[in-house]
């Protein structure tokens, strides 16, 4: 709805509700108001038809706090809703549209012989000034030269300047390694254009990279806009993340686990690097290996091996006879005693 007609209707007033109601109070109003002139309720009732039209439109305004403060600047600035006219206002009449703001068109009104000053909904035209640029001097001098907007974005502005360029959004996919160590793509736009830029270490999965002056071309002496590119990260058959921190499953055998060992664990550089296993860990206990994880903006990560004890498919003879004197040797030791205890609490 253009800000213009909000000089013309009442929108507490179509709600009936007063100046400071709260979302609620709007809320409510509107639900009554919008079943009792719903068309379903009143075929035939053309007065009914509009009226619902009316309290939708108030609705629309009020329940939106932002539009709802755009209003309610524009409706004080008209003293709370006098009526405009592009013509003169006739002796005796109230002022036409020109008359409230004639201070600003270098005269008084038509009846003190003085200039009229003419608005236009679009950029300035012969003989004319837009009401764009009127409105901006009344809040603020000029706010729009210097990129401000006194009605935060309605479309009354001051003098404009060039637009910048629109931002494009674009997506690309990177291996897991290239979004760990970094690296460079080329992606096509929209047009055909062909963008070649840096995607940087540690990027995640979903992340988003703002490419400044990569998007669409502006108005001439205007900055380009920005390239908005979100990333997909494939996974990997072994490593994992965890923010900055690269995981990994360690397989170890029993022995390794119950006994104690020293074992390699793979890195993602191809190299390895070796870890203690302690005696009597379990599987799910994780080694630290500091320093060897996804290096970002706040440092770099470590890498996690989470240890998960291999239990042997098959047994030789003398692996069963092994395993069954640890049977006997472990008694009646029940490991899921701690467990039931717990559930029954």
């Amino acid at each position: 709805m253009a800000s213009q007609d909000w000089f013309e209707k009442d929108f507490y007033a179509i709600l009936g509700v007063p100046k400071d109601a709260d979302e609620a109070a709007i809320k409510k109003a509107y639900r009554r108001l919008a079943r009792k002139h719903h068309p379903d309720q009143n075929a035939g009732d053309a007065a009914a038809e509009q009226r619902f039209k009316d309290i939708g439109e108030a609705n629309a305004v009020l329940s939106d706090p932002k539009q709802r403060q755009e209003y309610d600047a524009v409706r004080s600035m008209a003293g709370g809703g006098a009526r405009f006219r592009a013509g003169a206002g006739g002796p005796g009449g109230a002022g036409g549209f020109e008359d409230i703001f004639s201070a600003f068109g270098g005269g008084g009104g038509a009846g003190a012989g003085g200039s009229r000053v003419r608005f236009s909904s679009g950029g300035a035209q012969p003989g004319g000034e837009d009401i764009n640029d009127i409105l901006a001097q009344m809040f603020g001098g000029g706010a729009g030269a210097a990129g401000g907007d006194p009605f935060g974005g309605t479309g009354f502005r001051g003098s404009r300047g060039p637009r910048p360029g629109a931002d494009v959004n674009a997506r690309t996919t990177l291996g897991f390694r290239d979004a760990v160590e970094g690296s460079t793509v080329t992606l096509t736009t929209a047009d055909g254009k062909r963008v070649t830029t840096k995607i940087p270490a540690g990027v995640r999965d979903g992340q988003k990279i703002r490419l400044r002056g990569k998007g669409s071309d502006g108005d001439p002496g205007a900055p380009k806009g920005d390239l908005i590119l979100t990333v997909a990260v494939e996974k990997h058959p072994v490593f994992g993340r965890d923010g900055d921190h690269l995981t990994v499953d360690l397989p170890v055998t029993f022995a390794e686990a119950a006994l104690g060992a020293t074992v390699p664990v793979p890195t993602l550089e191809g190299s390895s690097v070796r870890v203690k296993v302690a005696p009597g860990t379990p599987s799910g206990r994780v080694l630290r290996v500091k320093g060897r994880g996804v290096t970002g903006r706040h440092g770099t990560g470590d890498l996690l091996a989470r240890v998960q004890v291999v239990v042997p498919q098959r047994l030789s003879d003398d692996a069963r006879r092994a395993v069954e004197t640890l049977r006997e040797a472990e008694g009646d030791a029940d490991p899921r005693a701690a467990l039931f205890q717990q559930a029954a609490t």
